[in-house]
């Protein structure tokens, strides 16, 4: 779906899926941390979709908006993110780990309350839904506890891995004739954009045997703001049943599937317009 909404200076476009007939419809922007950064991050929360932005701009170009003419051009696409990415760093502080000790179990409202950051609390059904998949929970009379458990997490990141290897040749042809480790090694890479370093990045490297300044250095290559490629991270579908030349071969790979991407993204906006005009004539 492509809308505009009015900033502070001037219009901006925005392409965002439609989301499920569920819910009572209402969107909103919100503010959260970065899932590896901590840096303060705009989010879209739709009809209880959360999405993450991305912005793309041509060098030249601009959009016809009905009778407004947008001279920036720019581009912001919204995609779905699996909230887990998002709320992970909140519910490992929650539980309050030390050595061998699994923590605490914390109410959810408890987890979600963040100073400054109002737009956590706007995810509670969301969280309720979700985050059982990488927590373990019990209830005491009405009120339901909730604490991150560390082998649920990494089968959670597993999957999402393999998902992920299995999705990149999708996007790109060139990925057919790599060697099965370097796809791998691409998948934790992109998912490391998502996780910090210690301990879950660290975690997906040793049980793959990947070397971690490798896979922050892939990610650090993928040029995109501030998120990555969506197509696996916007899930939870999941059931608990020669170096320096290899180096520039994996960084480059992964610059092409995100090329791919957006190419088949702006080639969708394109022929979306294109319809769209045909109607009004």
């Amino acid at each position: 779906m492509g809308s505009c909404w009015e900033g502070i200076d001037e219009s901006r476009l925005l392409i965002a899926p439609v989301p499920g007939a569920n819910g009572d419809g209402s969107a909103r922007f919100l503010s959260l941390r970065h899932p590896k950064s901590g840096g303060r991050t705009s989010y879209l929360l739709w009809n209880g979709l959360l999405q993450e932005l991305h912005w793309f701009k041509q060098p030249y170009g601009s959009w016809f908006l009905g009778d407004y003419v947008s001279e920036d051009g720019s581009l912001y696409a919204a995609t779905p993110i699996d909230p887990v990415f998002i709320m992970l760093p909140l519910f490992e502080d929650a539980r309050m780990k030390k050595g061998d000790d699994p923590g605490k179990f914390r109410q959810l409202d408890e987890i979600l309350f963040v100073n400054d950051y109002p737009g956590y609390q706007q995810l509670f059904s969301i969280a309720k839904d979700c985050m059982e998949i990488v927590c373990e929970s019990k209830e005491i009379g009405s009120t339901k506890f909730f604490r991150l458990d560390d082998k649920k997490v990494f089968a959670w990141l597993h999957y999402k891995v393999c998902q992920l290897k299995q999705t990149l040749p999708a996007l790109d042809q060139n990925y057919a004739a790599r060697e099965e480790k370097d796809t791998l090694a691409d998948s934790v890479s992109i998912l490391g954009e998502y996780l910090k370093d210690d301990p879950w990045l660290k975690l997906l490297c040793d049980n793959f045997k990947l070397n971690l300044p490798e896979a922050k250095r892939i990610a650090a290559d993928i040029e995109v703001c501030p998120s990555a490629i969506e197509s696996p991270v916007g899930s939870s579908n999941f059931s608990q049943q020669g170096k320096n030349t290899s180096e520039k071969k994996t960084g480059r790979n992964v610059k092409q599937a995100k090329k791919a991407k957006v190419e088949t993204e702006s080639r969708n906006i394109k022929e979306m317009f294109t319809r769209a005009s045909r109607r009004r004539n």
